[in-house]
């Protein structure tokens, strides 16, 4: 009786995780489309974005590394940059640039609280928390009405900041120091509708 009272859960067991395994086979990685897509439009224009609450290039920086995310994310279309000056003519009816949809984007500087100290050497070392957010946003050229918006918005230490005429100023140039692992998180998490991605179904 013992004999067959082990012999039962033995095949319990089995069947359990034989069923389990089955589930797990039954899971597969799917690649999903990119909810924006560009590429019917082909030709993307790209206003430079602006920025409010601070000076420096870092509205010149995340322009940038926004077009090079989009660019890695969907092949066949072509980006064509524009300044605010371009405006004006690129949504005329009388234009004829070829573009049917333009980015604009704008970086918003908040809740700048500068801290400093001074190294060993007595250099003074500027540092400071601040919010940034980046609000990108995809125009109709020929409509002027806005197709597609997406913003994010992180909180961070940076160093290396100064103070102009009381404007916190910041420049930005390597990708991998502190300005720009915060844009590019930003920028990547703006840029998430036009990558494609996996999911599991």
């Amino acid at each position: 009786m013992r004999v067959a009272r082990v012999a039962i859960c033995f095949l319990i067991l089995v069947a359990l995780f034989g069923c389990s395994g089955s589930h797990r086979q039954a899971h597969q990685r799917v690649l999903l489309p990119p909810t924006l897509d560009l590429v019917p439009h082909k030709n993307i224009g790209l206003f430079m974005f602006s920025v409010e609450n601070a000076k420096g290039n870092l509205h010149e920086f995340a322009t940038r590394r926004f077009e090079e995310y989009v660019l890695a994310a969907q092949s066949g279309i072509e980006m064509r940059e524009f300044t605010h000056a371009d405006s004006s003519a690129l949504f005329s009816a009388r234009d004829t640039s070829g573009v049917p949809v333009a980015f604009f984007g704008h970086l918003k500087i908040s809740n700048v609280k500068p801290s400093g100290h001074f190294t060993a050497s007595l250099s003074p070392v500027m540092q400071a928390t601040v919010t940034v957010e980046l609000s990108v946003w995809l125009v109709n050229t020929r409509t002027g009405g806005i197709m597609w918006r997406r913003s994010s918005q992180s909180t961070e230490k940076v160093g290396g900041m100064s103070f102009i005429g009381g404007m916190p100023t910041f420049e930005a140039h390597d990708p991998n120091d502190a300005y720009g692992r915060l844009i590019n998180q930003l920028v990547y998490n703006v840029t998430y509708d036009v990558r494609s991605t996996w999911v599991d179904q």
